[in-house]
């Protein structure tokens, strides 16, 4: 094989594993990770972790390493439990293990001396405290992605949500009739409009032509998102702006759903005290519902979800008497 030929074979190479490692890395899903010890502080090797989506009752297992330690990595957003087994020490159960989106849980357990088959139950908060990453950023969760009241249930009206987020003009309102120039108009850390980038389960949104989003999800599907203001890690790198990492409900072993309904008409408005003027609003009405299925699938089961979607506008604006 010629020199050329085999410079050529390197670079391709190379850019195989260069491409898979920027793909890797560029993920929506959480991590959950810790380390395991005896009483005395030593490190436990070879224990038995094993963790459990309490949604799906999918599990993950794996043994620690030579330092005690786990990981489980691509771990899907959601409520797991964890459990650890190793012969001479009691069984090591922890519940609400809560993964998030672009987020580290690390939990670490101390076992106790004991028989496999007695249990030591251990309950509490998940850690807020991102000491792996240098990161800034806000995950919103499931009930506020989906109960919190939008106008035309835009879910990137819920970016603002975060501190570091300030909606521009014509980024509010209803998808539908919108200006797409504007779905993305938000100015995150600091950074200009649109300089931004939003992901779907780790697919990117936005398109060359002036970094547009090309697609707003439906509210009712978003499971949780975050929203990385500052200090964004190397697979990032090319965006000034925020991150916006939405994450889709992964689905359940039962039958789950919701309804909605907004209603808007001239009779509920209001008016201020020294505003001789009615408000004047177009009548309006949004409704639908949404119904997702459990899809019989031995571990993983998507959220099969199916949506009617309604909004009607009706009438004309108020006249400057009050009078339509």
């Amino acid at each position: 094989m010629t020199s050329s030929k085999l410079r050529t074979l390197l670079l391709s190479v190379l850019l195989v594993l260069t491409t898979s490692l920027s793909l890797h890395s560029q993920s929506t899903y959480g991590t959950v990770d810790g380390s395991v010890v005896d009483p005395s502080g030593a490190a436990v090797t070879d224990a038995k972790v094993t963790l459990t989506n309490t949604g799906t009752q999918e599990k993950h297992t794996l043994t620690t390493g030579g330092e005690g330690s786990y990981q489980f990595v691509n771990v899907i957003p959601g409520e797991y439990r964890l459990d650890i087994e190793k012969s001479g020490f009691k069984h090591f159960g922890r519940t609400n293990v809560v993964a998030q989106v672009q987020q580290d849980t690390h939990i670490d357990a101390a076992l106790t001396v004991g028989e496999l088959s007695e249990t030591v139950e251990v309950t509490a908060e998940t850690p807020l405290l991102q000491a792996e990453t240098s990161s800034l950023g806000q995950v919103v969760d499931a009930r506020k992605a989906n109960e919190l009241p939008l106008n035309g249930r835009n879910i990137f009206n819920l970016i603002t949500v975060s501190p570091a987020a300030v909606a521009q003009g014509g980024s509010g309102g209803s998808p539908v009739g919108q200006n797409p120039f504007s779905w993305g108009n938000y100015q995150v850390g600091g950074s200009f409009a649109n300089q931004g980038a939003e992901y779907l389960d780790g697919q990117p949104l936005n398109i060359g032509y002036i970094n547009l989003p090309i697609i707003i999800p439906t509210q009712d599907s978003i499971n949780e998102y975050k929203v990385q203001t500052n200090n964004q890690g190397a697979e990032w790198g090319k965006f000034s702006g925020g991150i916006v990492n939405l994450s889709t409900k992964s689905g359940t072993n039962n039958w789950h759903g919701s309804a909605y309904e907004y209603f808007r008409n001239k009779v509920l408005n209001t008016n201020e005290y020294f505003q001789a003027v009615p408000v004047k609003k177009r009548p309006e009405e949004l409704a639908a519902a949404v119904v997702a299925e459990p899809v019989r699938a031995p571990t993983r089961r998507p959220c099969d979800q199916g949506q009617d979607f309604l909004l009607r506008q009706l009438g004309a604006v108020p006249a400057e008497n009050g009078s339509a």
